[in-house]
Order: C-alpha cells, then sequence, then structure tokens
C-alpha cells in the first residue's frame, strides 16, 4: 500500500470510529488496529487523533458545503429555500456518518467544523437572498442576517431529528420544513408539497 492509499485508510477508519464513539470514545490504538498498523504509523500521517479528527472533519464540512453550493440554483426564495433543505437531507442520507461526526461538539476547543459554525456558514450563504426579499418586501434589511440563522438553524436540527427516525421520507420533511419557513404558523398548508420536486 503506497503512503498516500494507507493515509486514505487510516481516514476511512477514523471517520467510522469516530461516526460511532465520538471523539472521546475512540483510542489511535483502535484506528490502528482496524486498520492493520501500528500506531506510530497513525502518527506519522497525522501527528495525533486532533489532527486525524481534523482531517475527517474537514472533508465531511466541504462535501456538505459543496452540496449546498450546486444544489441552490432556483432563483425563487421558496425554491432556493427547498432546494437547501433538500441538500441537507440528501447529505444525510448519503453520508449518515458524516453527519454523525459533524453534529458532535468538537472536541479540539475550535469552533471551525462545529455544526454551528458550519450552520453559521451556510446561513451567511443565504443571507442575501433574504435581504433581497426583505427589500422587495419594504421591511428593513437589518434583520436579514437573524432570519437566515433562524431558517438555517430550523432545517440544520430538524436534519439532526431526522438523522435517526427517517420518517416521514425526505421530501415529506423538506415539504414541512419549507411549509413552516415560507408560510409561518398562521398559514401552514394541510398538505404541503414542493414546488422543485413535483409529487415525488
Amino acid at each position: 500500500m503506497t503512503s498516500a492509499e494507507r493515509r486514505e485508510q487510516l481516514i476511512e477508519v477514523a471517520r467510522s470510529l469516530f461516526a460511532e464513539r465520538g471523539f472521546e470514545g475512540t483510542a489511535i490504538e483502535e484506528v490502528a488496529s482496524r486498520a492493520g498498523v501500528s500506531k506510530p504509523i497513525v502518527y506519522e500521517h497525522f501527528g495525533g487523533k486532533e489532527g486525524l479528527y481534523a482531517v475527517v472533519v474537514d472533508r465531511e464540512v466541504r462535501q456538505l458545503l459543496d452540496m449546498m453550493r450546486t444544489s441552490l440554483t432556483a432563483g425563487h426564495p421558496r425554491d432556493l429555500l427547498e432546494q437547501a433543505a433538500l441538500a441537507l437531507l440528501d447529505y444525510i442520507e448519503n453520508s449518515s456518518d458524516g453527519f454523525r461526526i459533524l453534529v458532535r461538539d468538537s472536541p479540539i476547543g475550535s469552533e471551525s467544523g462545529s455544526f454551528v459554525s458550519i450552520i453559521g456558514d451556510i446561513a451567511s450563504r443565504v443571507e442575501h437572498i433574504l435581504d433581497e426579499e426583505f427589500r422587495s418586501r419594504g421591511f428593513d434589511t437589518k434583520f436579514a442576517p437573524m432570519y437566515s440563522q433562524m431558517l438555517v438553524g430550523m432545517v440544520g436540527t430538524t436534519g439532526q431529528w431526522w438523522l435517526d427516525a427517517r420518517k416521514p421520507g425526505k421530501h415529506e420533511v423538506a415539504a414541512h420544513l419549507v411549509n413552516l419557513a415560507w408560510c409561518g404558523l398562521s398559514g401552514l398548508k394541510s398538505e404541503p408539497t414542493l414546488r422543485t420536486q413535483g409529487s415525488s
């Protein structure tokens, strides 16, 4: 196995362990044992558990943000909200281990890579959408950053719940998220649907 292949193997083994047991519950000894190498090999590649964890988290953050960026294609704010909700649920469905890692508190004393910082980053990316919507309705745009945090936070915490629940289905969860976010409690529809996904 080449050095690069070994590094990838160690990352995958550690990713699985961090998802299963968290940072504190994962030991370098077990990473090494599952990979069939000695502890010094792991230290040689990553310098320690913190370095290995940082690489795993960085990859997951990049994957989630890439999915968010590529999904936000529609021009209408409601369609963008639908796409953002579905992108997060897609990530949870396709990368459950990665999402489990991201929703844990960062053990290395840094906000970077924590779920809170990821949600903040996504919120700042959609803030301009709300700013434009507020402006077009004559609302004070100084509140747009706060509303973007609320909207993205709602999607994020629903995603945490759906990680284990998995029912109802992804499209139905997204439709209800958008229903609440777009219509508010006073305008909820009894049977919401997604405009961008048809009836699926």
